[in-house]
């Protein structure tokens, strides 16, 4: 139950349009649903994204693989970083599959595999530049010999390019290469993955020589770019933050507003209130830089973002309480895109997304 006129709309359908546009031909996609998906939902986007044509899931941690399978989706599920120590039975036995890039992680997932007496799967991860999580490259072929040899089977390679959204930079180049290398040594000691997939969002939209067997959207099944560099019409974004005007104010001139009076009020104005605030997830830095939309325009909001309310300077149009504010989406022909907050306050649309605070209702709209 929810009486607050705050929600993050989801639109479902644009969900499964952008996976229907990433899709490869003939290259499966894995839809990437961490972090809540994103802070759009995990389940619901799941569901959307297997109806549109994705065949796996991606998380990043194991408690969210369970959540799903808790939901009854049953599709592969990749957990994207090893297991921590202590959970492998649990991942096992919920059908996720793991990821490995370390001995100890090997020796774990085999364990485990044999406690609960069934077979397991795996995909190892190869760090091929990025440097974050990964076998080294000369440990790869001994890594995957050695998970045949104690019963896991592994059912893909994968690596992660560090600079695909930067569509000149030469290093993702040198990752494919090392990729490429990866696999044929891979094969040599007698193991073939099924699945070698290296494609994030980015590489998935301009590199179709990373596609090779199946390709992991994250922030374009969204609807947002992986960078500025790649923005595209062709995605359509899938969440919106809207809200309503709580409360009007008509003040005069020279009234200064909010904590620590930093907003001014250079003419008269009409001062909307808005019950969203940084508990929310819409940052105190966008204090003297946000926008909102309010009757299909733009306005500044009022000095300092506060927890939960902040401030709108309307000027001289006609506002009421009850009116639609738009934080970010549209309004009749104006947009506030996710990724134009990014820039007022030096992030990335991913930030703005997935830092919408889990107690802002989400509406969903469209899809299953």
């Amino acid at each position: 139950m929810t009486f607050r006129p705050t929600a993050a709309v989801v639109d479902l359908e644009a969900i499964a349009a952008n996976v229907r546009r990433l899709r490869p031909r003939g290259t499966e996609l894995m839809a990437v649903v961490k972090a809540d998906g994103y802070g759009h939902g995990a389940v619901p986007v799941a569901r959307t994204a297997l109806r549109a044509g994705a065949t796996w899931l991606g998380v990043a941690l194991v408690e969210e693989g369970i959540a799903l399978r808790e939901a009854g989706l049953d599709a592969p599920v990749l957990l994207l970083s090893e297991v921590p120590r202590g959970a492998e039975k649990e991942a096992l036995e919920h059908g996720l599959t793991p990821t490995i890039y370390t001995r100890e992680g090997l020796a774990a997932i085999a364990e485990a595999s044999a406690s609960i007496g069934g077979p397991a799967r795996c995909h190892v991860k190869v760090d091929t530049g990025m440097h974050r999580v990964g076998a080294a490259l000369a440990d790869a072929p001994g890594l995957c010999s050695d998970a045949v040899r104690r019963g896991i089977e592994v059912e893909g390679l994968w690596t992660h390019l560090a600079v695909a959204d930067e569509p000149r930079h030469s290093f993702t180049t040198v990752q494919l290469e090392r990729f490429r290398a990866a696999l044929a040594e891979v094969e040599a000691v007698g193991v073939r993955p099924r699945y070698r997939h290296a494609a994030n969002s980015a590489a998935t939209m301009t590199l179709p020589e990373a596609h090779f067997d199946m390709v992991r959207v994250g922030i374009a099944m969204y609807g947002l770019a992986p960078s500025p560099a790649l923005a595209s019409e062709d995605l359509r974004p899938a969440m919106s933050l809207r809200s309503r005007v709580s409360m009007v104010k008509r003040l005069a001139a020279g009234e200064e507003v909010s904590y620590g009076l930093r907003y001014r009020l250079e003419r008269p104005s009409v001062l909307a209130t808005v019950p969203l605030g940084y508990a929310d997830g819409y940052a105190r830095l966008l204090s003297g830089r946000g926008l909102a939309l309010i009757g299909g325009r733009r306005h500044p909001i009022a000095g300092t973002v506060t927890m939960d309310q902040i401030l709108v300077d309307c000027g001289d149009a006609a506002v009421s309480p009850g009116d639609e504010v738009v934080l970010f989406g549209y309004q009749g022909e104006e947009e506030i895109s996710a990724e134009e907050i990014a820039s007022w306050y030096g992030t990335i649309g991913y930030e703005v997304v997935c830092g919408v605070s889990a107690r802002v209702p989400r509406e969903y709209r469209g899809g299953p």
